[in-house]
């Protein structure tokens, strides 16, 4: 099922205020219970208000909620709901001083300095780390590492100083200075000591937004194109806690949303031999979203091959029906009746995909 946010659909202002506290905790992975617990109200009522809540915002299912959370900014990533706003400030550094050490959340956790593969330890202790890096900066006291890595089952034994230890010196691997720091608030990565490609990720989408409004559709293409190349993978494969759980999801939507805007262009540019391959990819890895069956189905008929698109359709219908026991969404059944009537392909790209600042 698609999950992405679009520009068509309701903000988060759209809802009541208990409304938006629901919303934000589940976009924090509570679950009814915890959320019911926090806001003093019967589970049911929270059930309720997640139902009003989706309605509203025309968003399917619990997932899309929690993607939505953080598109509209009730969820900061990496943050939860402790998040203090962040400074958007940028330090400059000089050429002379750019990182040499690089960390990869965007498939299994990696970490390079000076072009060599660090050895991290267990997956616990790479937890904390991936942690530290989608902090984005800011200092995690040793309270919130224990719940984002070890969620309702925290550790009997104080291990976090001990993991920061081990980290430390592997991240220096003999040489250089620690890129973990302490401060009065917690623990942090030093400012400007290490390249995190989930932030060079972020500033891809957000040229990608610009270079979208300004109708630069192949440079709209090259930025996405620049963006997918980050990925190695399933995001922060394998690693325990509930904040990587969180982030994995929101990652691999982002992803999805970053292929669905690269191929509506390279569609409304005429690329379709360009665009039908990856479609088939993609489609076959996420069968359940519908706006790429729907994309593939209009690519198809472009390029003449109409009796496939009709195959692309009824495929997604059976596997709809079988797997979640819905009908087709109004996506595909519009791209139905458009090659159905012979119609032209239908419009452009949304401006308004999760890949948008």
């Amino acid at each position: 099922m698609p999950t992405t946010a679009t520009t068509d659909r309701p903000d988060a202002t759209a809802l009541g205020r208990q409304e938006r506290q629901v919303l934000s905790a589940v976009g924090c992975g509570l679950g009814d219970d915890e959320i019911a617990d926090a806001l003093a109200v019967p589970e049911d009522t929270v059930a309720e208000l997640l139902a009003r809540i989706l309605v509203k915002l025309g968003l399917r299912d619990r997932a899309a909620a929690i993607v939505h959370a953080f598109d509209c900014g009730l969820v900061a990533p990496g943050r939860g709901p402790r998040a203090r706003p962040a400074s958007r400030t940028v330090p400059v550094r000089a050429a002379e001083s750019a990182p040499r050490m690089g960390i990869s959340l965007l498939g299994p956790l990696q970490v390079r300095r000076d072009g060599r593969l660090l050895r991290l330890g267990h997956l616990r202790q790479q937890a904390v780390l991936a942690v530290l890096a989608l902090g984005a900066g800011r200092p995690l006291g040793q309270q919130e590492l224990l719940d984002d890595v070890w969620g309702m089952e925290p550790p009997v034994a104080n291990v976090v100083p001990v993991y920061i230890y081990r980290l430390r010196k592997a991240l220096c691997d003999g040489a250089g200075p620690a890129v973990i720091e302490r401060g009065p608030r917690g623990y942090q990565l030093v400012p400007g000591a290490v390249d995190v490609d989930v932030a060079r990720l972020e500033e891809l989408v957000t040229g990608i937004g610009k270079a979208d409004r300004a109708g630069e559709p192949l440079e709209t293409v090259r930025l996405c194109t620049r963006a997918l190349d980050l990925f190695r993978g399933e995001p922060l494969a394998g690693l325990p806690g509930p904040l990587a759980e969180l982030e994995r999801l929101r990652l691999v939507e982002r992803r999805i949303a970053l292929v669905q805007r690269k191929l509506e262009w390279q569609l409304r540019l005429g690329q379709e031999a360009e665009a039908i391959a990856e479609l088939f990819a993609l489609s076959a890895a996420h069968p359940l979203n519908e706006p790429l069956a729907a994309m593939l189905m209009r690519a198809l008929y472009r390029g003449g091959r109409q009796a496939d698109a009709l195959l692309v359709f009824e495929r997604a219908r059976r596997r709809l029906a079988d797997d979640l026991g819905v009908p087709p969404s109004g996506v595909l059944r519009r791209a139905h009746r458009m090659i159905l009537r012979g119609d032209e392909a239908g419009p452009g790209p949304s401006a308004g995909t999760a890949a948008g600042p």
